[in-house]
């Protein structure tokens, strides 16, 4: 019995806890570049962004699509290279939010049809590193160590010593 624990609870365990940096990192390399992408091609052709926005009666099209266009471009850099990834990850979820609400919700016709959407997968990868943040791989922990923090483990539902001293 204590074998069959070993081999199904105990090794997995400290292999995961070996490579616990890797799904975070290939999550943010993942979405911010692709965020770089969209951004990137939307601010390049710009004048198609504002045709679809104004089809879909997203109010003020003019406005909304460079708006968007910059926050994937901004955002998604930041989180690629994993710099200010829990700020930048917010208006990221919102601009899925929209667009769920906007492009996608007639698609939508039970929990399943939401679920399976790729903008509703982007809102859940976001929130995973908003809430986690970007992981050791990444310029978050280096500037937090510039900026005199010192990133210490904290038990589920508390904050990092150093975030909690500066609450």
């Amino acid at each position: 019995m204590d074998i069959a624990r070993q081999l199904l609870f105990t090794l997995p365990a400290r292999v995961g806890a070996q490579l616990e940096w890797l799904p975070i990192l290939l999550a943010r390399i993942a979405v911010g570049w692709t965020f770089m992408q969209t951004g990137w091609g939307k601010l390049h052709d710009l004048t198609s962004v504002v045709d679809f926005f104004r089809e879909l009666g997203i109010p003020y099209p003019e406005l909304q699509a460079p708006f968007v266009a910059s926050v994937e471009l901004v955002c998604g850099t930041l989180i690629f290279v994993g710099l200010f990834s829990r700020i930048a990850a917010l208006p990221l979820i919102g601009t899925m939010v929209v667009a769920i609400a906007t492009a996608q919700w007639e698609n939508v016709d039970s929990f399943g049809a939401l679920f399976g959407l790729s903008e509703y997968l982007y809102i859940v990868i976001f929130a995973w590193i908003a809430a986690s943040g970007a992981g050791p791989v990444a310029l978050d922990p280096w500037v937090e160590r510039l900026l005199g923090g010192r990133t210490a483990a904290a038990a589920p539902g508390q904050m990092p010593r150093s975030v909690a001293e500066n609450a």
